[in-house]
């Protein structure tokens, strides 16, 4: 079973489960400020569960390539929509701050 390691969790779940539901059925605070009350609820199309993924995951679909190429996400960042990852393997994940987890102050670690 892969393990997600996020907000000082160790988390395991099945192969091909979204990294979105993953995290919140574990409270892991996924959400900024407003975006835990007005997000898209996994559809993709928002952009706040935006995350750095460290580990095995599915390749980008078009939904997560085409919201992060929209400001104010830019496609040359690696980051990831959680609501449209698959966890493939073991994983760490970090998320910064803005509204949709752009910014480049870090909000939490794996460890924490």
């Amino acid at each position: 079973m892969p393990q997600v390691i996020a907000q000082g969790q160790t988390i395991e779940c099945s192969p091909k489960t979204n990294l979105r539901s993953c995290l919140l059925r574990n409270g892991i605070e996924l959400y900024n400020g407003g975006a835990k009350v007005i997000n898209c609820r996994g559809i993709g199309t928002c952009g706040t569960c935006a995350v750095y993924i460290e580990g095995e995951v599915n390749q980008p679909n078009w939904k997560d390539k085409a919201r992060r190429s929209l400001p104010p996400h830019s496609p040359t960042r690696e980051l990831r929509l959680a609501c449209q990852t698959q966890v493939l393997g073991d994983l760490k994940v970090t998320k910064y701050d803005g509204f949709w987890g752009q910014g480049s102050q870090v909000v939490w670690t794996p460890k924490g």
